[in-house]
């Protein structure tokens, strides 16, 4: 069994702070639309479509945060 941490080096000290914070702004602007898409749809009656919009939303939100909190 092998640590998490055998990987192959990482160059450099990853993505710099703002470029982070770009990302995490596009990304909230993303889960925003799948938000508003998934309200529409549950307004049609369009259940599956909302739930999976909602999932996308709450999907784009976490992977927004971990962008944020990844040091």
């Amino acid at each position: 069994m092998t640590d998490a941490s055998d990987g192959p080096p990482r160059s450099g000290d990853g993505r710099p702070a703002l470029e982070r914070a770009g990302l995490a702004v596009m990304a909230a602007v993303t889960a925003v639309v799948f938000g508003g898409l998934a309200v529409a749809a549950w307004s049609q009656g369009e259940l599956f479509l909302a739930v999976m919009s909602g999932i996308g939303a709450l999907m784009t939100l976490w992977a927004a945060t971990a962008s944020l909190l990844r040091s």
